[in-house]
C-alpha cells in the first residue's frame, strides 16, 4: 500500500540524524540553532524561545546502528511499521482510512506536527479529555478510539508494546518529565481571526486541499489503494477526534499544508479551511448514547467547546453530528476503553 510519508520531514530531519547522535536534547539559547532547527527557520518556523527543550528524535538507520538487543529493535521496527501503515489493523482495530502518520507526519517525529515523542516523557499525565491520569498506552488507545475510529490493541498485547516502544525510541535522550516547554509540541495554532468564513473556507479547500484530499473530503486512492487521507466523511476520524476542533485542524493546516509548502496558507485562509472542515459530518463520537445534547452537557464545556459538535451549520441549518451513523464499525463494535473512570478511590470527596 502506498502510504502519505512528508518530504519536509525526511528533509529536516535527515539533516539532525547526519549531525547528531541518535536521540539528542538540548535546551534553547541564544547561542547559533541546530542546524535541524535552522532548516525549519528557513521555512519560515519560528525560533525555539530561551529555555524551550529543543530534542532530535532518533531515525530508523540509528535503531540499525545502536547498540541495544536484536529483539528490542525488531520490536521497535514492529511499532515504527503499525505507526507508518496502521491499515494493516484494518478491521480488527482501524476502521476508516487513516493511519497515525497520517496526523503526525514524519513518522511522528516532525515538529508543529504534533511529534509523538513528549508522550514518551510526559505521561503518566492527567488528562482533561477523560478526567483521568493516563499513561502511554491510554493515549495510544484513544488515538484508536477516536482517530482510527476503532477499537484499541489490548493493554500489553504485542501491537500495544510495539507502539509504546517506538514512542519511546523516539524520545531517546529526551528528559522525563521536563521544566521546559517543548519545541515544536503539537500542532500550535495561530491567533484566531476576529471572523470565520465558510464560503471563503470552501473556496480555499477547493483550490488548496481538494487536489489530494478530494472535492467531498473521502481522500485520494490509486488503484483501489489509499495515498492522501480523508478529511471528513465516514473514512475519516470521528466526531470525538481532536482534530475535528476548529483550533486544531487550524494549527495542523497552518503547519503542515499543503504538503510540501508550509506555512504558506495565512492565518485567515488556515482557520476558514479548518471551519470548513470541521462543520462537515463525520461517524459519531463514541461517547454518544442516543442524545447529542447528553454529550454536550457533559463534554460541551471541556472537549467540544472548540469543536463544531451539535452545532447549527450557518450554510444550510443541519445540525451536525446528530445522527447514530458509527462509520464502518457500525454499532454493535464499541472500543472498550471510551468511558471508563480510573482511580476513583484517589479523588477527593
Amino acid at each position: 500500500m502506498n502510504h502519505h510519508r512528508t518530504t519536509l520531514g525526511r528533509t529536516t530531519l535527515a539533516m539532525a540524524s547526519a549531525t547528531l547522535a541518535a536521540g539528542v536534547s538540548l535546551a534553547a539559547t541564544a547561542e547559533s540553532p541546530h542546524p535541524a532547527v535552522e532548516t525549519l527557520l528557513d521555512l519560515g518556523y519560528p525560533a525555539p524561545q530561551e529555555g524551550e527543550l529543543v530534542h532530535i528524535p532518533p531515525t530508523m538507520a540509528d535503531l540499525e546502528a545502536a547498540d541495544m538487543r536484536p529483539e528490542t529493535k525488531a520490536v521497535i521496527r514492529r511499532g515504527y511499521d503499525l505507526f507508518t501503515n496502521t491499515q494493516q489493523l484494518r478491521g480488527e482495530n482501524v476502521f476508516n482510512d487513516m493511519n497515525c502518520s497520517s496526523c503526525h507526519l514524519g513518522e511522528g517525529r516532525q515538529p508543529f506536527s504534533a511529534p509523538v515523542w513528549p508522550a514518551a516523557v510526559t505521561l503518566p499525565n492527567y488528562r482533561g479529555k477523560n478526567d483521568h491520569v493516563n499513561n502511554l498506552e491510554e493515549r495510544i488507545a484513544g488515538c484508536f478510539a477516536y482517530s482510527m475510529n476503532g477499537v484499541p490493541p489490548e493493554y500489553g498485547s504485542d501491537d500495544m508494546l510495539a507502539m509504546t516502544a517506538y514512542h519511546q525510541w523516539l524520545a531517546k535522550g529526551a528528559p522525563v518529565y521536563p521544566d521546559q516547554p517543548i519545541y515544536g509540541r503539537g500542532f500550535p495554532a495561530p491567533e484566531r481571526p476576529d471572523e470565520l468564513s465558510y464560503a471563503n473556507g470552501e473556496a480555499l479547500y477547493g483550490e488548496n486541499c481538494a487536489v489530494c484530499h478530494s472535492e467531498d473530503g473521502s481522500g485520494h486512492y490509486e488503484d483501489g489503494e489509499y495515498v492522501f487521507p480523508p478529511t471528513w466523511g465516514d473514512g475519516s476520524n470521528n466526531w470525538g477526534a481532536g482534530i475535528v476542533r476548529t483550533h486544531t485542524a487550524a494549527g495542523f493546516i497552518k503547519n503542515n499544508m499543503p504538503l510540501g509548502q508550509p506555512l504558506s496558507l495565512s492565518d485567515q485562509e488556515a482557520w476558514d479551511i479548518a471551519y470548513y472542515m470541521t462543520q462537515q459530518e463525520r461517524p459519531q463520537d463514541p461517547r454518544y448514547a442516543g442524545s447529542v445534547d447528553v454529550v454536550l452537557e457533559k463534554f460541551g464545556p471541556t472537549f467540544h467547546k472548540n469543536s463544531s459538535y451539535g452545532q447549527e451549520r450557518e450554510v444550510d441549518g443541519h445540525r451536525l453530528a446528530d445522527h447514530a451513523n458509527w462509520g464502518e464499525k457500525g454499532d454493535e463494535i464499541k472500543p472498550w476503553n471510551v468511558g471508563v473512570p480510573r482511580f476513583e478511590d484517589l479523588k477527593e470527596e
